[in-house]
């Protein structure tokens, strides 16, 4: 009886066009390690170099995590594994249950360079572009019942399925705002859907990031490790693509050797961590307050961040003090589309309905969030600090818990996943990871700031040839302006003494 192709028979006799030469032995070298097929001498020294491990696997692996560097080919290798386990290998399915090679990314259209791969693997080869059923935009059918699909990283969007495989790219750049840690949550809704598919296959590629989430749990946990059923494999940029000029590498390492490191000598960061412990964040959030309405006799201040571009949202938020704690009252999120006129205008009814007159916010989205929430009947104030000066001041009152936050899943989940990296200079920097956003973060934070300084955050009170004096007068002709006696609509003045 002839023996099934093994996933090196096919990427060799089927699609040697695609993976020849010696620049993917590396790879080739993985793929035997993956599926226990025989290694020679310098595949077994590089299997022992890559995983730190003395005998490779005697059975083929149902989880693997590969960390290897920028412009290593991973891509082409998981479109490579979803077609051989998508085509050569058999599932025991009930009848009319199909079974799905998931592919997730952190968008889609990072998936969808994988999905291409995939089509053009298939339909380069004639008795696998038969198979085909029907391609669409976001999967492959094939004739066998599997299905090759594209998902983000989204536990929700992973559940109900049969899962014979699953690729996960780039996993360690996975955070968005559904989740404060996606991909554990993508995990723990995948593993129980394949616990029950004899040699269902759990592979992640990714070049490695910060020392957190599941790749990094991965490597601590089974890296290094004979007879561990999880094989963890790491190796740098030119060892698994060697065609990869030297001079791109050592340019990179000139130029930020601590990003270069990861990106292509697949080393964790050592210079990026989490701002804020989950811990801390519990404790200073006032469970089930999702908002606080306006009273009188208080002093609020309020924070804005205009939207900086077609992905991002525009966000406002309210505070004030009390009792010597920062108190969060309110949190707006407008989401992308939005009309940037409209939102102003929703904005400057509530910031009314909390008695307040001006707003702070950033200079980097020009010049229009001055002119429309003027237009609106409400100064806006430019901040004279940067983001990471903002949440560099914010961390003490949370450590030290003096502020109260709201309980809002994605206020929270943004703050969770600030990172605070460490420059070759010694200065540190607060930002949120790749692929997320912070601008429901942003505001709180410079919003609770100011209402516990008791300070506006703002450097455009001492614009070109004033200062304190036209400052303040210009702060009550505005206040005139608008309607508002100072004495008696304000009470104490909201705006700062100068």
């Amino acid at each position: 009886m002839k023996r099934a192709p093994s996933i090196l028979d096919v990427m060799v006799e089927l699609f040697g066009s695609v993976f020849r030469g010696e620049s993917w032995a590396a790879w080739r070298t993985l793929l035997a390690a993956l599926f226990a097929l025989p290694m020679d001498a310098a595949q077994l020294g590089l299997y022992r170099r890559s995983t730190a491990r003395e005998e490779p696997p005697r059975d083929p692996v149902r989880e693997a995590w590969i960390i290897a560097g920028r412009r290593g080919g991973k891509s082409r290798i998981a479109a490579l594994v979803a077609v051989f386990l998508a085509c050569f290998v058999r599932y025991v399915l009930a009848p009319g249950e199909t079974g799905v090679v998931m592919v997730i990314a952190s968008d889609r259209r990072q998936a969808r360079v994988v999905l291409r791969y995939v089509v053009a693997l298939l339909r380069a080869v004639p008795m696998l572009k038969r198979l085909i059923v029907a391609v669409m935009k976001e999967s492959v059918e094939l004739a066998n019942g599997i299905v090759i699909e594209l998902h983000t990283a989204s536990f929700r969007s992973t559940r109900g399925y049969t899962v014979v495989a699953v690729i996960l790219d780039e996993v360690a750049f996975w955070p968005t705002d559904d989740a404060a840690e996606p991909d554990y949550e993508v995990l723990a809704a995948l593993r129980p859907a394949m616990a029950t598919i004899p040699g269902a296959l759990l592979l992640a590629i990714s070049t490695p990031y910060a020392r957190r989430g599941e790749l990094w749990k991965a490597y601590q946990a089974h890296f290094g490790k004979d007879g561990d059923p999880v094989l963890v494999w790491q190796a740098d940029s030119r060892t698994m693509n060697p065609s990869l000029p030297e001079s791109v590498v050592r340019a990179a390492f000139a130029e930020d050797e601590a990003r270069a490191s990861a990106e292509y000598g697949a080393q964790f960061r050592r210079d990026v961590e989490a701002l804020f412990a989950v811990e801390a964040l519990d404790a200073v959030t006032v469970k089930g307050r999702r908002e606080l309405p306006p009273a009188a006799g208080i002093r609020y201040r309020a924070f804005v961040d205009p939207s900086g571009g077609s992905s991002d949202s525009m966000t406002l938020a309210i505070a004030h003090e009390a009792g010597g704690l920062g108190v969060l009252d309110l949190v707006r999120e407008k989401r992308p589309p939005f009309s940037p006129e409209t939102t102003v205008e929703e904005f400057a009814l509530v910031l009314r309905d909390y008695g307040v007159a001006d707003v702070t916010g950033d200079r980097y989205a020009g010049e229009w969030p001055r002119e429309r929430f003027q237009k609106a009947g409400i100064m806006y104030n430019v901040s004279e600090f940067t983001k990471s000066e903002i949440y560099g001041a914010f961390l003490p009152l949370v450590t030290s818990e003096r502020v109260e936050l709201l309980d809002d899943e994605r206020l929270l989940r943004q703050l969770q996943r600030l990172e605070r990296r460490t420059a070759r200079s010694g200065k540190d920097s607060i930002d949120h990871p790749p692929g997320s956003h912070d601008d429901i973060g942003n505001s709180a934070a410079a919003a609770l700031v100011m209402a516990q300084a008791q300070v506006e955050i703002t450097a455009d009170m001492f614009i070109a040839g004033g200062g304190r004096k036209e400052a303040s007068a210009a702060r009550d002709t505005h206040l005139a302006e608008l309607g508002y006696d100072d004495s008696s609509r304000w009470g104490d003045s909201p705006w700062p003494d100068f």
